[in-house]
């Protein structure tokens, strides 16, 4: 193939460049892992071939920026994490009434096991509600290659495509037969049609309609698809996406009897391509990564196609609905529905009587959310309340740990402030609320809540960490480089405005200390603590670092500094004196300023590199 090459690319990174390859003009996110990387890769190496590639403020603004293009005639995608695809609902589901022009792809990026995310949803099922087929990638080779196909099979129907990768597809890296990118697939102007573009109830009936006669026609097309069939014996395995790995790993190498028959669309199944492989089978096996959602719909086409075939799979309890697959929980399935023994168990394995202590995540050193839950603790405690602290998705939910312990709740982007409001109401105003959120989630999702506050006069403290980037996912830039969070709380009203900066303790304790009277007193209050992430700030300014260490001889062993601060570069030595740890400390100067005996000290000019970092 010409201009084609073998390169090991990361999962995301393979999607991007499929979108390339089939001539994406338009791609839009927000950050979440594990999507983040596919916007990364099309801003890094998007620009050179001229594609236009955006981190929105949030998922429904990314998607509508990517749906947009689309109507105008523009190849386009839109990426984000599972949960983010809830935010995008609304006009997810217009799309599939008004279809679209150019290709048009929704990636979600699904993380079972939940291992940065607050559930396992299983983002299939929103294809099955809204009418849109959904391609299930099951390695970086074929998430390039369902990326590129469906682009190119959604503008052959005037269809939004969804591709669902999980946590195994697009953080794992393998070989990818990657080629030149091709020209953007921009469109000439946007043709008005508002019969089909304006969702006015009398349109939407007519549209509605239209979209189950399309529907009807991408069932047909997805029998034309690349699915997997792999002939070996009665029993036969059906899989999807990741599951389709371990299906392979069984027969091929744990020699498990059986066909597989891969579908890359779980939604809508290929009716044909299955039932060609089930009359061959005297048992079927369904391995799917989430819920039964192949599983279900298979029982129901088996039912009215008239065939009597035993199903089993996650609904029988013969795959476990929580977490992820692993080969050794696939073969535990297979040993149990196919009545044969899983080698796994019968290994010789070496039992080590031994439990590796436990290792919790932690804020990292010089971690201005660190400092700034200190100061809060400290500013509540002299101010006698005790508020319930309404947390939030971000770094800063690391608040939940000791010693800080300020996050009571968190459940969704934003909820900070919602929550937090219906908890003073629903106590009947007896109730002092903080809500803790960060800069990009204000963004996303925090300012129409602000204004609900201010609107309902909703009394209760925003502490609004404001580390500069989206750090939780990468460091991926949002709107707070160049809007200002405090202009616009006075904009909306808001009584008490103040932004602080966490290094600087006694003021940051003060500022919070006023902020709670206001409340008392009835009002809002927004507080932003505004100091760089850390990891940025070293990355940007390195050769500024200063570090700072103790001085034995002063310290009194009092435990302030390892104890409420709670910084991983400080660590108690046996004598419960301190010590900072010189290749982790990064000099944000909280701890010097805690210490009530002066013991902690700087190596060099530690306002230059506070200047320095302050300057993110």
């Amino acid at each position: 193939m010409s201009n084609c090459a073998v390169k090991l690319m990361l999962g995301n990174h393979a999607i991007a460049h499929g979108a390339l390859e089939a001539g994406v003009a338009v791609a839009a996110g927000y950050p979440g892992t594990p999507s983040s990387e596919i916007i990364e890769y099309l801003i890094d190496y998007g620009k050179e071939f001229g594609v236009y590639a955006e981190w929105s403020s949030n998922e429904k603004v990314a998607f509508e920026v990517a749906y947009g293009a689309a109507l105008a005639g523009a190849r386009s995608m839109v990426t984000m994490k599972h949960v983010g695809l809830n935010v995008a609902m609304d006009p997810l589901m217009s799309s599939a009434y008004t279809g679209v022009r150019g290709g048009f792809v929704i990636v979600t990026a699904d993380d079972p096991n939940m291992w940065s995310s607050q559930n396992e949803q299983d983002n299939r099922w929103v294809g099955l509600h809204a009418y849109i087929p959904v391609l299930e990638p099951y390695d970086p080779q074929s998430a390039k290659d369902f990326t590129k196909l469906a682009i190119e099979f959604s503008e052959k129907y005037g269809h939004p495509v969804m591709i669902r990768t999980v946590t195994r597809v697009s953080h794992v890296r393998g070989p990818v037969t990657i080629c030149s990118p091709g020209a953007p697939r921009y469109s000439r102007e946007y043709v008005k049609d508002p019969r089909r573009h304006a969702l006015v109830p009398a349109n939407a009936r007519v549209l509605k309609e239209d979209l189950l006669r399309r529907w009807d026609s991408i069932n047909k097309g997805v029998e034309e698809l690349p699915h997997t069939y792999i002939d070996g014996n009665k029993n036969l395995i059906i899989t999807s996406g990741v599951a389709f790995t371990y299906a392979l790993e069984a027969v091929k190498g744990y020699g498990v009897k059986a066909s597989i028959l891969n579908v890359a669309t779980p939604v809508p199944l290929p009716r044909k391509v299955i039932m060609d492989a089930v009359t061959r089978a005297d048992k079927v096996v369904v391995i799917e990564e989430g819920d039964p959602v192949i599983e279900y719909q298979l029982k129901a086409l088996l039912y009215d196609e008239g065939v009597r075939v035993p199903v089993l799979g996650k609904a029988e309890n013969i795959f476990n609905r929580v977490g992820e697959l692993t080969i050794n929980s696939v073969m535990d399935g297979l040993s149990k529905a196919l009545n044969i023994v899983n080698p796994l168990t019968s290994l010789n394995a070496v039992k080590v009587d031994y439990t590796p202590p436990p290792r919790p995540p932690v804020f990292c050193p010089g971690c201005p959310h660190a400092a700034s839950f200190y100061e809060l603790k400290v500013a509540t405690a002299k101010s006698s309340v005790k508020p319930v602290f309404s947390g939030d998705i971000g770094c800063y939910s690391l608040g939940i740990n000791n010693p800080f312990n300020e996050q009571d709740l968190l459940t969704d982007m934003g909820s900070s402030l919602g929550l937090g409001m219906g908890i003073y109401h629903g106590t009947n105003g007896r109730t002092m609320v903080i809500s803790i959120i960060g800069d990009s989630t204000f963004f996303h999702a925090g300012l129409p809540a602000l204004v609900n506050a201010v609107y309902n006069k909703t009394p209760m403290l925003i502490l609004i960490l404001d580390n500069r980037v989206t750090a939780m996912t990468g460091g991926q830039p949002n709107p707070t480089g160049m809007i200002s969070i405090e202009d616009v709380a006075r904009a909306v009203g808001v009584d008490y405005v103040r932004t602080i900066d966490p290094f600087d303790v006694k003021n940051a304790q003060e500022v919070m200390i006023e902020a709670v009277n206001v409340v008392k007193r009835g009002g809002v209050a927004v507080v932003i603590m505004k100091r760089g992430c850390a990891l940025e700030a070293v990355r940007l300014f390195r050769g500024y670092v200063t570090r700072y260490y103790v001085d034995l001889d002063a310290c009194k062993a009092c435990g302030i500094c390892y104890n409420l601060i709670a910084c991983p570069a400080i660590v108690p030595l046996e004598n419960r004196k301190a010590w900072i740890d010189p290749n982790m400390c990064v000099g944000c100067s909280v701890c010097a300023q805690v210490c009530p005996y002066n013991a902690i000290k700087p190596e060099g000019n530690v306002k230059d590199w506070l200047k320095k970092w302050a300057e993110m």
